[in-house]
């Protein structure tokens, strides 16, 4: 059964067209890959399937009663209430429900042997434990702690968070309110590695379906059954995940291409005997030809994909040995993020640098740039070694031009520059756009071109793919591949790190973790130390700032609240189950016993992650 059925859909504004003549449709359970370059629509058409929009032309069917969930590419929660009670609105009808059973409870307690009672009280149990009522907070829990939103949070009004904390709140509550459809517009945005490989693995147990827009090309692969590409304004469709919808598209459009030019050679010979016939004897031939010529349907011609045209040169190779790290603590005075250890990083490496959001990454690049000092230890630069630096937030004078922006400092025509930002994808009146004028796709477009203006030869790339679409990001992705030089990149694209990374560098509970092989490796070093982790374990802990001078009495401490909050969490999911099987026995006075420890114990735990989460920022 359909949950959606476009037909003849079509999206102008003013004298654009953005869409023309999709029909689509999305039966339940249907996972789906929304692909396509930047502009090309794909929040469009989520906000017009969302009922957000409405189309220029077409229609669009939605069946009765289908709950559909939206989460907008910077959604952004904004409220009073606290993160935990935000979350809780989704559960309304079972809160209600539990505030009856509580008072049934009670009426029991004074009429124990009331028929009428029981029967209420056993039918609303049993619809209340149905709709998982002794699980929803635990629920909540779950998805917020898989989203790096940590208990310190869950009592903050939403309005007092973060940009990046809110939009994941955002994403929280969508997933608990569970619709038959979900409409993901970069959900991986604002989310570290963790995150998204819990929202990964999340989404692959969903029962419903989803139509998802991202980025993240293992994502795609691995969470799409169909992918649907958005190209000239028409939706393109293919069976199989991202790397099967690249194979199809290769071979349908080596097909298209020459069945067009078979064709044209066709037509090309029809044409030619129409001329040198037409006045001849062969009349009426040339009049059939001219009418199966009418007829013929043309062979459109693949859709034309502007696509980055770039490499990165070396200007000189530098010395085997590019950086050394001795006693490095990097950080801000007063604040140490995390300690190095002693390394060498040689010629031709290519490291992936990955960590929650917030530990530091950037500060390490900058410190190895010379922007900002060692807490303690030192940076050292090997001989010739030439950088070349990608900030995650470009930083241009808004009054210049793209064309200005690539010319200054350096000796070049404004023709070799103009030709230069071609291979960028600027062309034509786009290199007199004023810099405050651009995207966020064509501001890194630009960081690129003068990235690549600098031939270094040591590379610090802060987020590269960051507003690229996926086709600039496969170019990105190649020319890294075959840079001569050595790479050091910050990156939350997993399908980057997975086809570039020679080594991981891990930032992780205050120190940077040297894994000497590529991301399989590390995956699988990572599994082998959670396998020998201590039993009861809390599934995630937050990272905490080093301290240069810890005291041990303190430590101590932190681990003694974090045991205990272990045991705890032990707790609740027994007496969740105990509670379960009591609501079977219809054992009343055990439910009242058990509801009663349940919160005991809930406020206990939360007490003490609270306790732990101020002792850490201490």
């Amino acid at each position: 059964m359909s949950l959606i059925r476009a037909e003849d859909l079509g999206k102008r504004y003013g004298a654009q067209t953005i869409l023309a003549e999709i029909d689509l449709q999305i039966a339940r359970g249907e996972r789906i890959a929304l692909i396509g370059d930047n502009g090309s629509g794909k929040s469009t058409l989520l906000k017009l399937i969302a009922g957000l929009e409405e189309p220029s032309s077409g229609r669009i069917v939605r069946a009765r009663e289908v709950r559909i969930g939206y989460l907008p590419q910077e959604p952004l929660l904004d409220s009073a209430r606290p993160l935990f009670a935000e979350m809780l609105e989704v559960f309304a009808p079972l809160q209600e429900q539990e505030a009856e059973l509580r008072r049934l409870e009670e009426a029991l307690a004074c009429a124990p042997d009331s028929s009428e009672l029981l029967l209420r009280y056993d039918s609303l149990r049993e619809g209340f434990e149905r709709a998982g009522g002794y699980r929803y907070e635990s629920e909540i829990r779950q998805v917020l702690a898989g989203l790096e939103l940590a208990p310190a949070h869950w009592e903050r009004p939403l309005a007092q968070l973060s940009g990046g904390e809110r939009a994941r709140a955002a994403l929280a509550k969508l997933i608990l309110e569970r619709p038959d459809l979900l409409l993901l517009d970069e959900p991986s945005n604002h989310l570290d590695f963790a995150a998204v490989e819990w929202l990964e693995e999340y989404l692959s147990k969903w029962e419903g379906s989803y139509l998802l827009v991202s980025h993240d090309r293992l994502l795609l692969d691995r969470l799409a059954e169909k992918t649907w590409e958005l190209a000239g304004g028409k939706l393109y469709k293919y069976r199989g995940n991202y790397s099967k919808y690249l194979e199809l598209r290769r071979a349908q459009e080596e097909q298209q291409l020459e069945l067009h030019e078979r064709q044209q050679a066709q037509v090309a010979k029809m044409e030619e005997f129409i001329r040198r016939v037409h006045a001849g004897q062969k009349h009426r031939q040339a009049k059939d030809r001219e009418r199966k010529l009418a007829r013929l349907e043309p062979v459109e011609l693949p859709p034309r994909r502007r696509k980055l045209r770039f490499s990165f040169e070396l200007g000189r190779a530098s010395g085997q040995e590019v950086l050394r790290f001795e006693g490095l603590v990097v950080g801000y005075p007063g604040r140490a993020l995390f300690r190095c250890p002693d390394l060498v990083l040689r010629r031709g490496s290519r490291v992936a640098l990955i960590g929650p959001n917030g530990s530091g990454k950037t500060t390490l690049l900058r410190t190895i740039l010379g922007e900002l000092p060692p807490l303690a230890g030192t940076v050292e630069l090997g001989f010739g070694v030439q950088p070349g630096y990608f900030a995650q937030v470009q930083e241009f004078p808004a009054e210049k031009t793209v064309l200005e922006a690539i010319l200054d400092g350096r000796s070049q025509t404004v023709g070799e520059a103009r030709a230069f930002l071609g291979r960028f994808l600027f062309s034509g009146e786009e290199v007199f756009k004023r810099l405050d004028e651009l995207s966020g796709g064509e501001l890194s477009r630009l960081a690129l071109a003068r990235l690549a203006h600098t031939r270094g030869n040591l590379l610090l790339l802060d987020e590269p793919t960051n507003h690229l679409d996926i086709s600039s990001q496969e170019v990105l992705q190649e020319a890294l591949e075959e840079f001569e030089g050595t790479v050091l990149f910050v990156s939350h694209d997993r399908y980057l790190v997975d086809r570039l990374a020679t080594q991981v560098w891990e930032v992780r509970a205050g120190e940077l973790r040297v894994y000497e092989g590529d991301y399989d490796y590390y995956r699988r070093k990572r599994a082998e130390e959670a396998a020998g982790a201590e039993p009861q374990q809390p599934a995630r802990r937050k990272e905490r700032p080093v301290r240069v001078k810890a005291e041990a009495g303190r430590d101590d401490h932190e681990a003694a609240l974090l045991e205990r909050a272990a045991a705890l969490e032990g707790e609740l999911a027994r007496l969740e189950q105990a509670l379960v099987e009591a609501s079977y026995a219809q054992d009343l006075q055990r439910i009242n016993e058990l509801h009663s420890s349940y919160k005991q114990k809930r406020e206990e735990l939360e007490s003490t992650l609270k306790e732990w989460e101020l002792l850490a920022r201490s």
